[in-house]
């Protein structure tokens, strides 16, 4: 814990997705809902912010209700505007790529048994072989291992199940990956985005574009590519189920996704 944040002097929430506003099943409660629709009444800002591709980012913000305000995607690599004007529903706003060809190949040969794909901005994906239903968005296209490496990314995501996230760790410090940024999902995933970019980064890119200070940021989150947001926040709230080290790096705990835990946070940005 870092301390006692202020509370009801927020103007920008930055918001999780998977496992924060949404269960991970996919499941987005109507009391969410309802909270999130009252401080954006309020002039409050609602950010999303995910490791979900584009495409994906949008529809989990239909599904928590968000029609206007700013997406931070693909860990930070991707920035967008919601925009109901806009045939797609967003206005794609800034991206940030890498050339993935090193630590793919890095990996691959690490992980000759893995999954590997690489978003196809605002599409999809392409991949080296279909992922398991429901785990990637939008149009999956199979591709060769080496179309992956041909063109600069925004996102790689490595699906091994057989991997613990220490292991990942273990791998990327022992390879050597030192020229992108990386987080670990639960068990299986392992996301790449470009070196020096993360969600914290994105969402202060968003904080200036807006005028909001530092100190009336609040974020919220559960995995362990939101410890640099909840540290960026000037009050950093973790979900009770997040692991030991993303509890610590807020300043507190609310409840945990079966409890709802996010709706007591925007509950009290209006107090």
């Amino acid at each position: 814990m870092r301390g006692v944040a202020r509370v009801g002097r927020a103007r920008l929430v930055a918001l999780d997705v998977d496992g924060t506003a949404m269960t991970f099943d996919g499941a987005v409660s109507d009391e969410l809902r309802a909270a999130v629709a009252d401080v954006v009444a309020a002039g409050v800002h609602v950010v999303l912010a995910t490791g979900r591709s584009l495409r994906s980012a949008y529809d989990g913000a239909v599904a928590i209700g968000l029609t206007e305000g700013w997406m931070v995607c693909s860990n930070g690599a991707v920035l967008a505007r919601l925009d109901p004007d806009e045939d797609a529903g967003y206005e794609l706003v800034k991206v940030v790529t890498f050339d993935p060809e090193p630590a793919l190949r890095l990996l691959a040969a690490e992980l000759p048994g893995a999954l590997y794909g690489v978003e196809n901005l605002g599409i999809g994906y392409l991949v080296t072989a279909p992922f398991p239903p429901g785990e990637l968005t939008g149009e999956i296209e199979v591709v060769p291992f080496e179309k992956l490496c041909a063109a600069p990314a925004s996102r790689v995501v490595i699906r091994a199940p057989e991997q613990t996230p220490e292991e990942f760790h273990e791998l990327v410090e022992r390879v050597g990956l030192h020229e992108v940024s990386y987080a670990v999902g639960w068990s299986a995933w392992l996301d790449l985005t470009p070196g020096g970019v993360s969600k914290a980064s994105a969402l202060e890119d968003v904080r200036q574009r807006l005028g909001v200070q530092p100190f009336a940021t609040v974020a919220v989150g559960d995995g362990q590519n939101d410890i640099e947001m909840l540290g960026w926040a000037a009050r950093g709230v973790a979900m009770g189920h997040a692991d030991a080290r993303v509890r610590v790096a807020a300043d507190e705990v609310t409840g945990t996704i079966d409890d709802d835990g996010a709706v007591a946070v925007l509950r009290s940005v209006l107090a």
